[in-house]
């Protein structure tokens, strides 16, 4: 920004008082100047060369008025008295007119050099900061609102973008502007260089109020960081994050970041280039200063100086003028460069976070390992989440069991008692901090992680599909499917009828997180999604538990398809879902407190009984119908009954259990559904 442009700032139009209040909470950060410098590294050819730019724009600036002076004294008005001096006035007016040019094009030349240096830098800065978030642990993004996150990508790596490009090469064009501009005026006259030195604080105050009032009315919108934005809600929240670390795509989507990116470096470009000529339009500037000046040279010519003379005046005003935004610009370099350098701070505080799971330097393949492929084992696992009262029980203490290849392992207990936890330990995304989680033979910390979610397939609760077309969601799981596979994972999955019946078929899109879809044809395509993946291993937290009870059983069909030979863990509130369970560990504060079949569990007596007999009785409430009762018991009653009188002690807590799983279910004759709920009042 060379001559009177150079006033723009960085950070030109913000509320002052509350950006100070922003940079005073900004982390503090070692050797922060270092590490920005080191970010120009690559670039610091250009950076010189924009520096000369700025330097030679800022000094040509104050040439023509100069010019100007000798135009009117030598050339048009000649202090002796003579005729107009034409081939002088020829050769000075091409001067000018060649300065202007030349200006110009350094103007041009610096606004493009600025602007690709410095949206490059941020570009950069910006895939890596959002590929160090991808490496981090899930447990960052669960106790990390994301907006914060949003905010580092996009506010501050935004904002660091004006400082590279603005503030650097306007607190240098400006302090030469300033000086190149008060030698000047001191050479025209120094008399008037005093009253306008005395004046131009003033001048420069009015200003300075006038561009606060218009930073409170005007904002600029960054619609241009849309898709960022997008991305960035899609994949770093808790569910993408988990989504993209089940199917090992933290590279897909650093990749479509970073192309989206790379696109947003070229629009900045543009932007930035396009603005010029806003850029170039000067504000109105007050005229008292070359009224004064006028006013006193009339009285030092009245006086007899010879001194001044109009082209005196007229150069003197001239370059005067160009000295109003340079002051301004230099009266904020200090909350320009607390800006910066609290933007800059906020960005290498996530940066420096240190991901808690990491892959060991010797870290083997899961493939490599030396046990049976899908064996999963716990032992003696202690885990307390991070951000837990030192005072509060672990949330896992001395978990052990062992899930062999192809047996469909499942986990009961009460809300809070860790079940979820013991399904995020098994793939490693939590670490335990006591005892060993050993996956297919080995010790998750001697494994990398890429290899074991490569084995392992999620289905969870909250089920996050993309805002695209069913294929693009089925193919996140393995790009390079083939229709037949697509087909064959959704017939299994017990979707495809569905999927046809849509006009646009598996080109259909979902909407925003799927809404477009109902909650059991979403869970049916994310099972299809894990089926594409083909894991050994099968991960189920809760898949069933938000679903009616028609589309939990249709959803139950494809899950029991999908765990068809390959080790699964499952969690679920509704027993019913885990019957047919290979074996059942009932959790209760973080340990394993019974073990066994659904039958097993119920002669035992415990807390697996007591949770089927409240089952019962609020199915009771809700629905009457025997149907439902066969589907709780799963057409063991008689069974039951035997066992109640074997193994049952009259008046325990088992005998109660089996009772109510096993007493007939009492209907009410003539009563409506609704009824049988809310009875009708007399």
């Amino acid at each position: 920004m060379g001559g009177g442009a150079g006033g723009r700032g960085g950070f030109h139009g913000v509320d002052e008082a509350a950006q100070r209040r922003l940079n005073a909470e900004a982390p503090r950060i070692r050797a922060l100047g270092a590490r920005v410098i080191e970010l120009f590294r690559p670039y610091r050819g250009r950076i010189l060369l924009t520096g000369l730019l700025v330097i030679a724009g800022a000094a040509i600036a104050v040439i023509p008025p100069l010019i100007v002076q000798r135009i009117f004294d030598d050339a048009l008005f000649p202090v002796d008295g003579g005729r107009p001096e034409i081939p002088l006035l020829i050769r000075l007016v091409l001067v000018m007119i060649g300065l202007f040019l030349l200006s110009a094009v350094l103007g041009v030349a610096q606004t493009w050099l600025t602007s690709t240096v410095g949206n490059s830098v941020t570009g950069d800065l910006r895939v890596r900061l959002f590929e160090h978030l991808q490496a981090m642990e899930l447990g960052f993004f669960t106790r990390t609102k994301t907006g914060v996150i949003q905010s580092r990508l996009q506010n501050d790596v935004g904002g660091v973008s004006g400082v590279l490009t603005n503030t650097v090469t306007s607190i240098l064009g400006n302090v030469v502007t300033v000086i190149a501009s008060l030698v000047a005026m001191i050479l025209i006259d120094w008399r008037l260089t005093l009253i306008a030195v005395v004046l131009m604080p003033f001048l420069v105050i009015v200003q300075r109020r006038v561009g606060q009032v218009r930073a409170r009315i005007a904002g600029e919108t960054q619609e241009s960081l849309s898709e960022l934005t997008t991305i960035t809600q899609e994949t770093l929240s808790v569910s993408g994050t988990l989504l993209s670390k089940a199917f090992n795509r933290q590279r897909t989507e650093s990749a479509r970041y970073q192309a989206e990116n790379r696109n947003q470096v070229k629009l900045q470009v543009r932007r930035a280039m396009s603005g010029q000529g806003f850029f170039a339009v000067v504000q109105v500037l007050m005229a008292s200063v070359p009224a004064v000046i006028y006013l006193v040279s009339g009285y030092l010519i009245t006086g007899g100086t010879d001194a001044i003379t109009a082209g005196t005046v007229v150069a003197f005003t001239t370059v005067q003028a160009r000295l109003l935004m340079p002051l301004m610009g230099l009266m904020r370099v200090s909350l320009d460069l607390q800006t910066s350098s609290a933007l800059f701070a906020r960005i290498f505080e996530y940066l420096d976070l240190v991901p808690e799971i990491q892959d060991s330097p010797d870290a083997i393949s899961a493939r490599n390992a030396p046990g049976p492929r899908g064996r999963i084992e716990f032992a003696d696992v202690v885990f307390r989440y991070p951000d837990a009262s030192p005072e509060a029980r672990p949330t896992l203490q001395g978990v052990s069991f062992v899930a062999e290849p192809g047996q469909h392992v499942a986990f009961v207990g009460p809300s809070g008692a860790g079940k979820t936890t013991v399904l995020y330990l098994a793939p490693r995304l939590y670490e335990a901090h006591g005892g060993a989680v050993l996956f297919a033979g080995a010790d998750v910390r001697t494994l990398t992680q890429e290899s074991i979610i490569d084995d392992v397939g999620i289905v969870s609760q909250e089920t996050y599909l993309f805002h695209a077309t069913i294929r693009e969601n089925l193919l996140y799981a393995k790009p390079d499917a083939s229709e037949d596979e697509l087909i064959a994972a959704c017939i299994a999955a017990n979707i495809h009828h569905i999927i046809a019946g849509f006009e646009q078929g598996y080109d259909t899109v979902v909407g925003e997180r799927g809404y477009r879809l109902s909650g059991g044809e979403k869970q049916r395509i994310a099972i299809a999604r894990v089926l594409l993946k083909d894991p050994p291993v099968l991960l189920l937290d809760e898949a069933t538990s938000a679903l009616d009870t028609v589309s939990e059983r249709v959803v139950q069909e494809a899950l029991d398809e999908a765990a068809r030979g390959r080790t699964t863990l499952s969690i679920a509130h509704r027993l019913s879902t885990v019957m047919g369970a290979d074996v059942i560990h009932v959790l209760e504060a973080g340990r394993i407190v019974e073990s066994g079949t659904h039958g097993e569990l119920l002669a035992l007596g415990g807390l697996y009984a007591e949770l089927a007999a409240e089952q019962v009785a609020a199915t009771r409430v809700l629905e009457t119908e025997a149907a439902v009762e066969e589907v709780v018991t799963g057409g063991v009653r008689a069974a039951l009954t035997e066992r109640r009188a074997d193994r049952a002690p009259e008046d325990s807590a088992a005998a109660d259990a089996v009772a109510a799983l096993t007493a007939p279910v009492p209907l009410l004759d003539g009563a409506r559904a609704d009824e049988r709920v809310h009875p009708v009042e007399d």
